[in-house]
C-alpha cells in the first residue's frame, strides 16, 4: 500500500512533465537545443524516481503536500461537477459534433496539446489529493491509470511521426483517454489487468492484491466473529483442492456455509430445511407459526 502512495507522487509529477513535452518539440526549432532539452528530463526523471535521491518524494513533503493539495481540493471538487456536467451535455449528438468540427479545425500541434492536456490536468489534481489522504483505494485507482496512460502516451509519441496527419487520430487518442480515466468505465482497470498484468508475468502478485482488499472490505464489512469464520472458510476452500469445476466449487462453497456457519443461525441457500430453519413458502405449502 505504501509503495502505491510513492509511485503515485511520481507519476502525478511526471504528469506535468508530459504536458511540457506536448509542446517543447514544436517550440524549439534547433536540434542541438532540443538534445539538451531532452537530456534535462531524462536527468529529471531520473532524480524523481531513483531510491538514492526519491526527488518525488521531496517535491512531494516540501511542496506538493503542503503547498499545493490544500489549494487542488476545492479545484478537484469544482473539475469533477464541471465533467459530469460535460457529460450530460455530451450526450446529446448534436452538441458532441459541433466539438468535434471545432477540434478537427484546429493545428495539430494545439491538438496534440488538447489530447495531452485531457489526459494529465485533472488526473494530476486528482492524484495531488489523493497522496493526501489516508484512503488507499484512490491512491491504487490513479496509479493504476497513469501506468496505462503512459503506455498509451508512448504509442501516442510514436504513431504520430507516421500517422499524426490522418483525420481523427487525436480524437482517437482522447476517446482512449477518457475511456481510461473516468470511473464510470473503469478502462485503466481493466487494461492492467487483461493487457499490463499478463505481459509483465504478474497475475500472482495482482491476486494477492486482490486478496488483500477483499480482506480489508471483510473486515470492514463484518463483525469480528463473522469475519473469523470466513477467512476460515476461505482458507478451507483453497486448501481443499485444485478443481476448478463450478460444480465442485459450489459443493464446496455449500459445504463451507452448513460447516462454519451452523452455530451461527444463519439461514442455508443451498437447502430446503437446515440449521432449524423451513423453507421459504411455495404455492402449496402453508404457513406454520415459528414457537
Amino acid at each position: 500500500e505504501d509503495d502505491d502512495k510513492e509511485w503515485l507522487q511520481y507519476w502525478q509529477l511526471g504528469g506535468v512533465l508530459f504536458c511540457f513535452t506536448s509542446w517543447f518539440d514544436d517550440a524549439t526549432a534547433s536540434e542541438v537545443a532540443s538534445q539538451k532539452i531532452l537530456g534535462c528530463l531524462l536527468f529529471i526523471f531520473y532524480w524523481l524516481y531513483c531510491p538514492l535521491t526519491c526527488g518525488a518524494l521531496l517535491i512531494y513533503e516540501k511542496v506538493t503536500y503542503p503547498l499545493v493539495a490544500p489549494r487542488l481540493r476545492p479545484l478537484q471538487e469544482r473539475m469533477s461537477n464541471f465533467i459530469a456536467a460535460t457529460i450530460q451535455l455530451l450526450t446529446n449528438a448534436a452538441h458532441l459534433y459541433f466539438v468535434w468540427i471545432i477540434f478537427m479545425f484546429l493545428p495539430a500541434g494545439v491538438k496534440r496539446i488538447c489530447a495531452i492536456a485531457i489526459g494529465t490536468v485533472y488526473p494530476f489534481v486528482c492524484s495531488v489529493t489523493a497522496t493526501a489522504t489516508e484512503e488507499i483505494e484512490d491512491d491504487t485507482y490513479w496509479l493504476t491509470y497513469w501506468a496505462a496512460y503512459g503506455v498509451l502516451f508512448l504509442i501516442m509519441d510514436t504513431l504520430e511521426t507516421f500517422v499524426g496527419w490522418l483525420p481523427g487520430f487525436y480524437t482517437l487518442a482522447i476517446f482512449t483517454t477518457i475511456y481510461l480515466m473516468l470511473p464510470m468505465f473503469r478502462g485503466a482497470d481493466k487494461v492492467f489487468r487483461k493487457v499490463l498484468v499478463p505481459l509483465a508475468g504478474l497475475q500472482e502478485l495482482l491476486i494477492l492484491r486482490d486478496t488483500v482488499m477483499i480482506k480489508k472490505q471483510m473486515l470492514r464489512d463484518l463483525e469480528p466473529e463473522r469475519a473469523k469464520i470466513v477467512e476460515q472458510q476461505v482458507a478451507l476452500m483453497f486448501g481443499s483442492s485444485q478443481s476448478s469445476d463450478p460444480s465442485a466449487l459450489k459443493s464446496e462453497l455449500k459445504y463451507g456455509w452448513e460447516y462454519g456457519w451452523g452455530n451461527m443461525k444463519i439461514k442455508n441457500p443451498f437447502s430446503r430445511k437446515k440449521d432449524g430453519y423451513d423453507a421459504p413458502p411455495g404455492e402449496t405449502s402453508k404457513l406454520n407459526p415459528i414457537v
